[in-house]
């Protein structure tokens, strides 16, 4: 089974039931379980799981119920769109704005299962790899690493080995692929996609730049939150690093982790953006390499800033930061009202700046609006 890619890919063959069974026996099992299955006896549960034996049972039995879970408890209305674009046959890359570690690709799996679509691989950054439990959960998931950190030598060789198996899972593997548009999620309420993204997608293919990007299927993939996942934390986060460069403390993964998905988010929606094809990438043709890579990563991000769905906490966060009542008309004095009872929270933090932290806060919501009206009238 050995092959160049077994330190990157998901579980396979013979290692998938071996590893279903160490969920079912380890300790936190239990704390897993009562979330998931919470009308369900604990030991019942073990057993049910541990007679799992394929990737397609774990993800039919274990996170579609977690998915369900989350649906039920901590978001309001769920919606998606734009599956006009995407074609059951075939496979694509799916680059998406990242808001949440877990759940952003959890609830594109979502859809992609109750619709009958195969579900994709998924980035696992190896920062997020804690213990052999979560390693286990993310690679019965079709879950592969990307590897963090290491020096430019190391960063260069992970970059060519990541290129390679995203591209052998789209073309050899028949897997559609999950990526987020930038290493880590967006903190700022920018959604922006990392140049550096497609020159690590590029490094696979031909020398042609146009063919190399346009035989993965690129389709841009939009999710928006009408309450950010781990807001707050994103907040102290950005405000800290105004002044010293941000160190994750031990335990920051997981609790962001945790937090995204116990915190109450609202409304949900997805958005299948068009994909990139052929005559759009053939435009850049004749670019450098890094300005090929910047239009291809501007291009992407307008197709999310088409797709994402302002809510009314984007505005109201608007107009609170740059003090007007431009967007009155998108949002009610009573939801209004809400958020601002929402923003209270910030006050606790009375060792910072509170107009800084408020300024900061605020544009995690805002920024959005800046963007998505930035392609009105666009034809994208």
């Amino acid at each position: 089974m050995n092959d160049m890619f077994d330190d990157l890919r998901p579980y396979q063959g013979d290692e998938v039931p071996a590893a279903i069974r160490r969920i079912a026996e380890s300790q936190l099992f239990p704390l897993l379980a009562s979330y998931v299955y919470p009308d369900k006896d604990i030991e019942a549960s073990r057993l049910m799981v541990a007679d799992l034996t394929t990737v397609a049972e774990f993800q039919s039995n274990v996170m579609l119920a977690f998915t369900k879970q989350v649906l039920k408890r901590s978001i309001k209305k769920f919606t998606y769109g734009g599956l006009q674009h995407i074609n059951p046959q075939k496979r694509y890359l799916f680059v998406a704005n990242h808001r949440d570690i877990v759940l952003d690709a959890s609830l594109l799996e979502y859809v992609m299962h109750v619709n009958g679509y195969d579900t994709t691989e998924v980035t696992f950054g190896s920062n997020l790899m804690m213990n052999q439990l979560i390693v286990d959960i993310g690679k019965c998931n079709k879950m592969f690493k990307v590897e963090r950190g290491g020096n430019m030598k190391d960063f260069y060789r992970n970059s060519v080995h990541l290129s390679e198996y995203i591209r052998h899972a789209l073309i050899d593997k028949k897997q559609s692929v999950w990526i987020a548009q930038r290493n880590g999620r967006t903190k700022d309420g920018n959604d922006v996609t990392d140049q550096g993204i497609i020159k690590m997608l590029s490094m696979s293919g031909s020398q042609d730049r146009v063919k190399s990007i346009a035989e993965l299927n690129v389709v841009p993939v939009a999710i928006s939150y009408e309450w950010e996942p781990c807001d707050v934390l994103k907040m102290l986060e950005l405000y800290e690093s105004r002044s010293v460069k941000y160190i994750k403390k031990p335990g920051e993964d997981l609790n962001s982790i945790l937090t995204g998905i116990v915190q109450q988010k609202g409304d949900v929606h997805i958005e299948f953006c068009k994909p990139l094809s052929l005559d759009e990438l053939q435009v850049y043709n004749d670019c450098t390499g890094n300005e090929f890579n910047k239009h291809v990563a501007m291009l992407i991000d307008k197709r999310i800033y088409k797709g994402y769905r302002l809510m009314a906490n984007n505005y109201i966060a608007h107009d609170l930061l740059y003090g007007q009542r431009r967007f009155g008309s998108f949002y009610t004095e009573s939801q209004k009202n809400d958020f601002i009872e929402y923003l209270r929270q910030i006050y606790r933090y009375d060792d910072c700046d509170i107009n800084v932290l408020c300024d900061i806060f605020l544009g995690i919501y805002a920024n959005p609006v800046v963007n998505v009206r930035s392609c009105v009238g666009t034809d994208v």
